[in-house]
């Protein structure tokens, strides 16, 4: 789903320029406007949907990144309407306080959770008897969603990997095995559907939410989907060139070609052995070499007499 070109923006549109795009198509798609029409349904569903994620800092940052089909790898259905209010939004528009059903029945979108749909009350899928009695049943509510943070290694975000945890409900310890994809990124959420808190008053249980930590690696640094390994050779090295042996986090072993006069903190790139970008079908980041100058901290006399040597050269 391409989300400017639903809204009808430019890429570089301000946050004012898709908020006003967003008014200008909800009146006309507006359920309200458009009593039983199917067409203005799908697009007024399209257009909330892009509208959730461009008017969000931080979701409009990913779907940049990642475009479509990589946004849709990053984050569900419900991740997308997470913290987004329909209703507080339209009534900004001047819709009032909700939608309304044709017996006038009012219903709210505000408390979409997982395995729903933040528009099933609007249009009448859940907890509606016909458009003419317009009666609603409230659904029991949810248990409250958990948090549980989870440390992964670097090789873990490269392979990925599936890990076992346990859960305490009541009396009795409940083993959960989780699949922790490849390319996971720092403080990323995986949720684990139906295993939150159980509900008080007979609903369904919340959602645990499993936040990622990446360990530090003694060896390599991340940089998004790059690794980064240091290699340091002497200074003779680094003025004449030469080539050093590299392993990358997977075991290949690469030897890699430094050029004369390479200058300190210098990258040299190994294509494709770096991350997968994501879990299915992404491609890897690269290996960058960083040259680092070996300057000894003492010389034996001789390497002190031709470096003085050196110095008289210019070196």
């Amino acid at each position: 789903m391409e989300y400017y070109q639903i809204l009808g923006v430019d890429k570089n549109a301000t946050a004012d320029e898709i908020k006003k795009a967003y008014r200008k198509l909800a009146l006309k798609y507006h359920p309200d406007k458009n009593p039983g029409n199917k067409e203005a349904e799908e697009q007024f569903k399209k257009i909330s949907e892009a509208y959730a994620v461009l008017s969000d800092q931080e979701k409009r940052q990913q779907y940049d990144t990642f475009g479509s089909a990589g946004f849709r790898q990053r984050y569900s259905q419900e991740d997308i309407f997470r913290n987004f209010d329909l209703n507080d939004i339209l009534r900004q528009f001047g819709f009032g306080g909700g939608f309304r059903s044709g017996g006038g029945t009012t219903f709210h979108t505000s408390g979409f959770r997982g395995g729903g749909s933040p528009f099933e009350n609007i249009f009448g899928q859940t907890g509606m008897r016909g458009d003419s009695g317009g009666s609603y049943r409230p659904q029991p509510i949810q248990g409250s969603d958990l948090t549980y943070e989870m440390t992964v290694s670097l090789e873990d975000v490269l392979h990925g990997t599936e890990k076992t945890i346990s859960l305490r409900r009541g009396d009795q310890t409940e083993k959960v095995a989780v699949k922790v994809p490849k390319g996971i990124e720092d403080g990323k959420r995986l949720r684990l559907s139906g295993k939150g808190a159980a509900s008080s008053g007979g609903g369904p249980a919340g959602d645990l939410y499993l936040k990622m930590h990446v360990a530090p690696h003694p060896v390599f640094q991340r940089q998004k989907d790059d690794l980064v390994v240091e290699h340091r050779i002497p200074f003779s090295e680094a003025c004449l060139g030469t080539s050093v042996d590299i392993t990358s986090l997977d075991g290949k072993k690469f030897n890699v070609k430094v050029p004369a006069g390479i200058q300190q903190e210098a990258m040299l790139r190994i294509k494709g052995h770096g991350l997968p970008a994501g879990p299915i079908g992404g491609q890897r980041g690269d290996l960058l070499v960083k040259i680092a100058i070996r300057i000894p901290k003492t010389l034996t006399p001789e390497q002190e007499e031709a470096v003085r040597a050196l110095s008289t050269v210019g070196l």
